[in-house]
């Protein structure tokens, strides 16, 4: 072959490298597996990672826990003996306002009341309009007759009477649990500026989120405000949320923007689709491309003194082509195994170094309950091996 041919050919085989790499490194994030495992003991030997000051803990989703068959009480009263610092609790807005003029914060109430009593530092979500925990949703009827436009986004100006009902709420839920002193921070929305799943396209604007941060610390300027947001962990999920989020950024941009704390959500694997009991998943968490989100919120906490990073929901139940986490007798399911309790945690602690995250809070602690009410303890005790040897 002559230079040039070979010049030529080099030049082909380059572009064509480059124009595929995409490809693989999706292809190389994709799995496709039976989505029902059996039971192992790997978790019982996976090594845990020293946390280095940094605060463990969990969320507790009331709803979860009745979706579930659980009674939310007991199932806090399970949670609360395990030596964790850091629980954090939500203020459904529909279900503290039922009716209009009415404010029961009863539910709540007795959520502060024990956490406090077993002597765990609290952050409470305020919401309004998105709280973490299906369906992510709790705006009452009576303050939106009409669903929010798809596809719009949702501002302080087209939507002024949605803002002021749902700060008077916040309000309401700062004036009455401010003076305990277990509260340590108020987070703003959930994911506040993402799309609610893949079931609504509209999203609240950063100038909303703003208003609404700014009427937290008008009420409370002492307590420092968490946003958090999804850091996708794989590239059709990155590209997705790029696309829907062009226009303004994702949360995790805007929570850099406007909060104290930013609490990154940390997915490392999903099923995108199953069928026959097989499950096509997206696991791309641990490839080196995916490691930018880590690296410019690491550069945003050290960026100025006061600034904390945390992992608001770090993976520790399965994640499934359903809504409702799948509890299959005598088996596991793939997205979510017992080592996986830990392997996420880990591989969060990695990341973050070398400063590291401020907390780190366990997501699907209800889960947890569910299987050991069918005699798996697993998840329990992958949870407390953490707690004991971090």
């Amino acid at each position: 072959m002559r230079g040039l041919d070979r010049n030529r050919a080099a030049g082909l085989a380059v572009g064509m490298a480059a124009a595929l790499a995409p490809v693989a490194g999706i292809a190389s994030e994709l799995r496709v597996r039976r989505s029902r495992q059996p039971l192992t003991d790997r978790w019982a030997g996976v090594p845990v990672e020293r946390r280095a000051g940094t605060l463990l803990g969990l969320s507790f989703r009331p709803l979860q826990a009745e979706s579930f068959g659980l009674e939310p009480r007991a199932a806090l009263r399970a949670l609360l003996p395990h030596p964790f610092e850091v629980i954090r609790l939500g203020a459904y807005w529909n279900r503290m306002e039922p009716a209009p003029g009415r404010f029961d914060p009863s539910e709540l109430d007795w959520q502060v009341d024990a956490a406090e009593e077993a002597g765990k530092r609290i952050i409470i979500c305020l919401g309004p309009v998105k709280t973490f925990g299906y369906p992510e949703f709790f705006v009452p009827r009576h303050h939106l007759p009409e669903p929010l436009p798809e596809g719009s986004l949702i501002g302080p100006a087209g939507h002024a009477s949605l803002l002021a009902a749902g700060t008077e709420f916040v309000t309401r839920v700062i004036e009455r649990y401010r003076s305990r002193e277990s509260v340590i921070a108020w987070q703003v929305e959930h994911e506040a500026v993402d799309p609610l799943g893949m079931e609504h396209s509209w999203r609240l604007s950063a100038g909303f989120v703003r208003r609404e941060v700014d009427a937290v610390r008008t009420v409370d300027p002492g307590r420092p405000v968490l946003l958090n947001g999804f850091l996708p962990t794989s590239t059709p999920v990155r590209l997705m949320q790029w696309w829907r989020s062009r226009d303004q950024g994702d949360s995790l941009s805007v929570a850099q923007d406007l909060a104290d704390i930013v609490g990154i959500d940390f997915y490392p694997r999903n099923a995108v689709a199953e069928r026959g009991g097989v499950g096509v998943y997206l696991d791309g968490g641990r490839r080196p491309w995916q490691q930018g989100g880590w690296v410019r919120a690491s550069r945003w906490a050290c960026d100025a003194p006061g600034r904390r990073l945390m992992i608001a929901e770090g993976q520790a139940e399965p994640w499934e082509a359903v809504t409702t986490p799948p509890d299959p007798a005598r088996h596991e399911m793939y997205s979510c195994r017992p080592e996986h309790v830990i392997g996420n945690y880990n591989e969060a602690i990695r990341r973050s170094r070398p400063v590291p995250v401020w907390a780190y809070l366990f997501w699907g602690a209800e889960y947890w309950l569910l299987r050991e009410r069918g005699g798996d303890r697993r998840y329990v005790d992958a949870f407390a091996r953490v707690l004991a040897e971090a």
